[in-house]
């Protein structure tokens, strides 16, 4: 038998280490799972395992993660007429589809039913909280592409996610309590409700993009969502932002042409239990988001984590809890760039300075 190369080696100590946290986590919780026993499961020692996570709670997003990459899409009948109300209704049964109802005993739980004391950290508590935003804008944009009726609906994604959170949370707090049928038909009646939804009124402030000419050669990125390639030199705009402005993705979505390529870029200083949170997040919901509402109506709006900073570089933009930047790339050159608050706004709507 060949022998492993390092790299080859470094792969399947990996595989066993986020197998065997698995198989800890779902026995005992986040709280009693230990790393000593997750070794010992995986037949490595304790420095092995933190060779390759550097705590718990990134082991943890990882589990959950590879969990949600994994995952089978929804089963169900589909969305015969797809409208607002049928595509909700499909997205709740897809969503509760994963959540104990009737008091089986789940201690993995979801990403999106991630308890208190595992986001007890202020800056992954943050980039959770972004990340609520962004799962609200991407199930926004699509209903109002499937609606048709120029509302914006940011506000009524917000509050279907609410109802599911909730029901999610109060499934685990008291088994058998959540009426599935009840959660789904709140979400189809939320279709109907109009909540006066605006543009926010900060981008009425935002500045013109400036004019640019230089080279753009990033590194190519992996979708969280689809585990797809992402080419971040494909014409269009790439928006560097960091965990506390991940919500800007929607300025960049709605401004730029339909032609546009749009890729939101997580830039942190924690790359290690960010960017499985962030896959974790948004593996689930491009699943549920795949098995409502039909192929034209999903978001074409894609996030990639810049794990080592190399995007960050390629565009001059810094790595901060506030950072937004954003560059608008045509023909491998970038032809216009902005920094700071408003700046995926800006370089979205500067199409003019896109033409070579």
């Amino acid at each position: 038998m060949a022998r492993l190369t390092r790299v080859q080696q470094q792969a399947r100590n990996r595989a066993r280490v986020l197998a065997a946290a698995a198989e800890e986590f779902a026995e005992r919780g986040f709280h009693d799972a230990k790393i000593d026993r997750i070794a010992a499961r995986a037949d490595l020692t304790r420095g092995a395992v933190y060779s390759n996570f550097p705590g718990k709670r990134a082991l943890y997003f990882s589990v959950l993660a590879d969990a949600a990459e994994r995952a089978a899409p929804p089963g169900g009948p589909g969305v015969r007429e797809p409208g607002p109300a049928a595509v909700l209704g499909a997205f709740a049964r897809a969503r509760l589809s994963r959540v104990p109802l009737t008091g089986a005993d789940d201690p993995l739980g979801t990403a999106a039913g991630l308890t208190t004391e595992v986001l007890s950290d202020a800056p992954v508590r943050r980039l959770f909280a972004q990340l609520a935003r962004v799962e609200a804008v991407l199930l926004a944009l699509a209903l109002e592409a499937l609606a048709g009726d120029g509302r914006r609906r940011v506000r009524q994604a917000q509050a279907v996610l609410t109802v599911l959170r909730g029901a999610e949370h109060t499934a685990a707090a008291a088994p058998g309590t959540v009426d599935p049928f009840t959660v789904i038909r709140t979400c189809e009646h939320l279709a109907g409700l109009d909540l006066e939804d605006a543009a926010p009124p900060h981008l009425d402030h935002v500045g013109p993009a400036a004019r640019a000419d230089g080279p753009w050669a990033p590194p190519e990125g992996t979708d969280p969502a689809t585990g797809e390639r992402v080419d971040l030199g494909a014409d269009g705009v790439v928006a560097l932002l960091g965990p506390g402005r991940l919500e800007a993705v929607e300025d960049a979505a709605r401004a730029a042409a339909d032609t546009d390529a749009v890729t939101a870029v997580l830039v942190t200083d924690d790359p290690a239990e960010h960017g499985p949170l962030l896959r974790a997040v948004l593996a689930d919901l491009h699943r549920h988001l795949a098995a409502a509402f039909p192929v034209r109506a999903l978001p074409r709006a894609r996030l990639v984590v810049d794990a080592d900073g190399a995007v960050a570089a390629a565009a001059g933009a810094a790595v901060a809890e506030d950072t937004e930047a954003a560059v608008r790339v045509a023909g491998g050159r970038v032809l216009a760039r902005a920094a700071g608050r408003g700046a995926a706004h800006a370089v979205a709507a500067a199409r003019a300075a896109a033409r070579p």
